[in-house]
């Protein structure tokens, strides 16, 4: 099933039905009076969070979802039938804004979680509420009022508590596959992750965490360059990223501090707010020298990149380090992460599952 993040739509609410003017007519009731009942409600819109959902592709191709309006009133005090509701269903972690004022209606950011996106219309009212002592014959009635219209732009944003950044090939997805059950997929050349995955990393009973894999950043890509300035929005409800750097490229000309300064920007230039969440840099790929130059290197870069937090090396490929990163990774959430939220799971994101 493909991934689908972003999507607009639009919302018509149903109209309320017309109140009703009609006089009471029996044989032996010469004065019968007012019995207009009033109209049905229209039909409302309503949004909710789904845990079975992980995906927006319902809402790629249709677009308009439009209420019924409620039914007229009638005569003998019969009031109209009002119109059902259209609830529609999305992947928990989706905003929806309005487009014409960018105003956000509504965070789905738990399984359940229901706003109303389009109210319907209230029905009219019936001759039967105009008549007084002075007006025993109404004809007034009052049509029933539009229902709201909306043009609504939604946003996925998964639920991860730890985001994985870096340039392609970094090995972020091969890292995702050491450490919990989520298989990306894995391959020599760049690019080679198209949407987001999402793998849960156990580290104990009870002890878990979820961890959010977003294509390759490079540099532009807060202008558009590449594929992952498309995900970035995937990392920020996150509590901490990983900063994975490749640190043994195949050629010369590729400088890892270059390219980890370049992340760094990129972060700056989206969103300060992922720039300021917290961050443990990751070098990879240690298999690829010896410990003692992996060590140097490691050391080095540190140094050059003028990195002030926590560090590790590891290799993903042999899943060398990565089990002493998790538990650190672990203990920062149970320190920082708010006590309330208890639900550690979340949905994958794969096609071929």
């Amino acid at each position: 099933m493909k991934f689908f993040d972003e999507a607009k739509i639009e919302v018509i609410a149903g109209k309320g039905g017309d109140g009703s003017a009609s006089f009471r007519r029996e044989k032996s009731v010469p004065r019968g009076g007012p019995d207009g009942g009033d109209g049905g409600r229209g039909g409302s819109i309503i949004a909710v969070a789904d845990v079975n959902l992980n995906t927006l592709i319902d809402f790629r191709y249709t677009r308009i979802f439009k209420a019924r309006a409620g039914d007229n009133g009638t005569g003998r005090d019969r009031y109209g039938k009002g119109a059902d509701d259209i609830i529609l269903r999305f992947p928990i972690g989706t905003v929806i804004k309005d487009v014409g004022t960018g105003e956000v209606i509504a965070d789905l950011d738990h399984d359940g979680a229901q706003v109303v996106l389009a109210k319907g219309g209230k029905g009219g009212l019936g001759n039967i509420h105009f008549k007084s002592s002075v007006n025993r014959a109404p004809r007034q009635f009052t049509p029933g009022e539009p229902g709201e219209e909306r043009r609504l732009e939604l946003e996925l944003r998964v639920l991860a508590d730890v985001g994985l950044l870096g340039m392609p090939n970094a090995g972020k997805s091969t890292f995702i596959r050491s450490v919990s059950a989520a298989r990306p997929k894995v391959a020599d050349y760049p690019f080679t992750t198209l949407a987001p995955n999402l793998g849960v990393v156990r580290v104990g009973e009870n002890r878990s965490f979820v961890l959010a894999d977003i294509p390759g950043l490079i540099e532009g890509a807060a202008e558009g360059a590449g594929l992952g300035h498309q995900f970035l929005r995937h990392l920020q409800r996150t509590h901490l990223l990983l900063h994975l750097v490749d640190l043994a490229p195949f050629d010369e000309e590729t400088d890892p501090v270059r390219d980890a300064k370049a992340i760094v920007n990129e972060l700056a230039k989206y969103d300060q707010a992922l720039l300021d969440k917290a961050r443990f840099l990751v070098l990879n790929k240690a298999d690829l020298l010896d410990p003692a130059e992996a060590q140097k290197r490691a050391k080095a870069f540190v140094k050059k990149f003028g990195w002030k937090g926590p560090w590790f090396l590891i290799s993903a490929m042999k899943s060398e380090g990565t089990q002493e990163l998790a538990f650190a990774v672990m203990d920062h959430l149970d320190r920082e992460r708010p006590k309330t939220r208890t639900a550690r799971g979340g949905p994958r994101f794969e096609d071929d599952e």
